[in-house]
């Protein structure tokens, strides 16, 4: 597993991280959870990226995911999580305000039953919460020793070139990452977020890059039974699924066989071809999943005719 320097801090990720958004604590258990966790570790992917919000209930992700990290070692695992999306009832459960996000990292720690966390993001950006005072809350949270370092997620170019000029001119905590969605399904960064992101030497990590499954042939003939089409998906989800979308994935399924690939491993490999990228942060609830996103790494060269037949099949 090659690890890509984040930005240009000293920090250094796996090209492939795993994350826990709607899998674990959610539609999988603590076994499969932790059949994932550790044969990921295996696999040289040491970073496990959270969110106060994942799981059933809300938080549930970070306690089974705390006690599985508990049994391996802290000092060569990297482990993120954030807060600013729905949490609980009330003015604070949700943004990110100072009185949220300082209520939200303890919250956290406790349920994780960690001293720290490696990466802290402000989840999205509050549109009711100057920058300024979010930016404020997560250098007291680096400076207090409770993360090493201050993330973002899901914010614009514009709020990222932003955040990064006022927490110079301030001298707070760098803003050492964003992570945003960006799959061949999913290319809006490409004209907002990717000039912003060499501008200001930030690291950038992709979350979905298999658009929640999209990007397979597990959905062709129909939803497989215990899928997270099945069991997560709203009905509005399910009829994203098209016949023309079904006739796109069988045209990129060519491509990808041709290059000794499968879908999922030419969609990671398509994004992990690009300098700016720092992660791919994928999700799976069983291992069999990671070990075919793996060998992504065989294979991250496209040629322009690839490229050109990508770029008509999935538009920027």
């Amino acid at each position: 597993m090659p690890y890509r320097r984040c930005g240009e801090s000293g920090l250094k990720l796996p090209a492939i991280s795993l994350g826990a958004w709607e899998t674990f604590g959610g539609y999988r258990g603590a076994e499969a959870a932790r059949s994932c966790i550790f044969g990921a570790f295996n696999l040289g992917i040491n970073h496990f990226d959270l969110a106060n919000n994942y799981g059933r209930p809300p938080g549930q992700a970070e306690i089974l995911v705390g006690r599985i990290l508990a049994e391996m070692p802290r000092d060569e695992l990297i482990v993120s999580t954030k807060a600013g999306f729905f949490m609980w009832n009330g003015p604070y459960g949700q943004g990110s305000s100072r009185k949220s996000l300082l209520a939200s990292i303890d919250q956290s720690l406790h349920r994780l039953g960690l001293d720290y966390v490696d990466i802290f993001y402000s989840h999205r950006h509050d549109p009711e919460t100057p920058l300024e005072e979010t930016l404020r809350a997560l250098d007291q949270i680096v400076g207090s020793g409770k993360a090493l370092y201050a993330g973002l997620s899901n914010y614009s170019g514009r709020q990222l070139e932003e955040a990064v000029g006022l927490s110079r001119h301030f001298r707070q905590a760098p803003i050492l990452v964003e992570q945003s969605s960006y799959s061949l399904f999913n290319r809006k960064i490409e004209s907002d977020l990717m000039g912003s992101i060499r501008l200001t030497g930030t690291g950038l990590i992709a979350f979905s890059p298999l658009a929640q499954g999209l990007l397979s042939e597990k959905y062709l003939d129909g939803f497989p039974d215990g899928s997270r089409a099945t069991k997560t998906w709203t009905p509005e989800q399910r009829d994203l699924v098209t016949p023309a979308l079904r006739e796109k994935i069988r045209k990129l399924s060519v491509i990808a066989q041709a290059r000794g690939q499968t879908i999922p491993q030419m969609a990671i490999a398509w994004i992990l071809r690009r300098p700016e990228i720092t992660s791919v942060l994928i999700g799976a609830s069983e291992l069999s999943q990671i070990k075919e996103n793996v060998k992504a790494m065989e294979n991250l060269n496209f040629s322009w005719e690839e490229l050109h037949h990508l770029d008509a099949l999935c538009p920027a």
